[in-house]
């Protein structure tokens, strides 16, 4: 960020410019025009902010060798079919470089847990943006993970991209029981996870 630019400058020229990374790649660009209603924006916890919250996706990840881009797209309830239920599934693009390794070219596990609980998080953000859930927090109680295949990682030049989803599949009360997984291209299951997510009584 530059000076005399402000954070919601900043946050708006990084949205277009991740966005359109995964446009230039033609299978990414297919599930972003599935829908003509669909939201596609940077993801809630990839802004920059004036305070330490998110900073593991805003700041320390966030660099051309970790993950240069990443996106949130989602169908918003239709109030005709659906009478303006829940956002039941959160769709992400995430650009995956060389300082996310575990092996070499081989994306460490503690971070494929982390794409999964990050992208199952931005269904509650996604709901809290379109006022169909109130504004409290929502903590990972906890998360189970299940590795099918090795996650690649790219170079600085030519990140990996993978496809990660989170999905709301049951509520009871605050409780939220969550699954998601880590895609490829050509939908080859890289990682599958599911969670319980416990919404908070009031802010923290």
């Amino acid at each position: 960020m530059t000076a005399g630019t402000t954070l919601a400058q900043a946050n708006a020229a990084a949205a277009a410019q991740q966005i359109a990374h995964f446009r230039a790649i033609p299978w990414c660009a297919a599930h972003l025009a599935s829908s003509p209603s669909m939201i596609i924006d940077q993801s809630v916890s990839r802004r920059l902010t004036p305070t330490a919250r998110d900073t593991l996706l805003s700041r320390a990840l966030n660099t051309p060798d970790a993950i240069p881009a990443y996106i949130t797209f989602y169908n918003p309830p239709n109030s005709e079919k659906e009478e303006r239920g829940l956002i039941r599934e959160v769709k992400s693009f995430l650009a995956l470089g060389p300082l996310l390794n575990g092996w070499e070219g081989i994306c460490h596990g503690g971070i494929v847990v982390t794409m999964l609980d990050e992208v199952m998080g931005q269904v509650f953000a996604a709901n809290k943006m379109q006022g169909l859930m109130v504004d409290v927090p929502v903590m990972t109680g906890y998360l189970n993970t299940r590795f099918e295949r090795p996650v690649r990682t790219g170079t600085v030049e030519e990140p990996a991209v993978v496809l990660v989803t989170g999905r709301l599949v049951r509520q009871e009360g605050r409780k939220y029981w969550m699954e998601g997984d880590v895609q490829g291209e050509g939908g080859v299951v890289l990682a599958r996870g599911e969670a319980l997510f416990v919404m908070l009584r009031g802010k923290l």
